[in-house]
């Protein structure tokens, strides 16, 4: 088959409806559209988004700022300061903390945020680190390991 063989179903092509042609024509004078009124003129309907006068949907929702996101992701966070008390060369994990008391509950995922110092090089897993967590934690002996974010939320 090629290219130019192509031909549509049989039946599924109709020709255009030619409106205006005279009373025969099945369509004529006022070509199925009615005597008067406004879906009877020339250029036939309304903008899209027109509600009859009605303060349309597009202008009765506030466009600012407060709208939440649609599906937004929630982490459980701390900043490495919060990390610095823990003992060298510990694995830190969103349980290790529950358990050590630094996070007292679980709202989703871990993720470190870089606010403070960090002298105590860690082995950190969690969902998500900042650019500024991953350099001081790197910089002060430790690894990033991120892991999957599902696994942490439903732990």
């Amino acid at each position: 088959m090629r290219l130019q063989d192509a031909k549509p179903q049989k039946g599924s092509k109709r020709r255009r409806r030619r409106v205006g042609r005279g009373i025969a024509a099945g369509q004529g004078a006022s070509c199925g559209f009615g005597m008067r009124g406004q879906k009877s003129r020339s250029g036939r309907g309304t903008r899209p988004g027109f509600e009859g006068g009605q303060l349309p949907l597009y202008r009765r929702v506030p466009k600012l700022k407060h709208f939440p996101i649609v599906n937004r992701r929630e982490y459980t966070t701390i900043n490495v300061s919060a990390l610095a008390s823990l003992p060298a060369n510990s694995e830190v994990t969103l349980d290790s903390l529950l358990e050590a008391g630094i996070v007292t509950t679980a709202r989703g995922p871990l993720k470190i945020l870089g606010d403070g110092d960090l002298n105590v090089a860690l082995q950190v897993k969690a969902a998500a680190f900042t650019a500024g967590a991953r350099s001081k934690i790197e910089a002060a002996g430790g690894s990033c390991e991120v892991i999957e974010a599902v696994a942490a939320g439903a732990q």
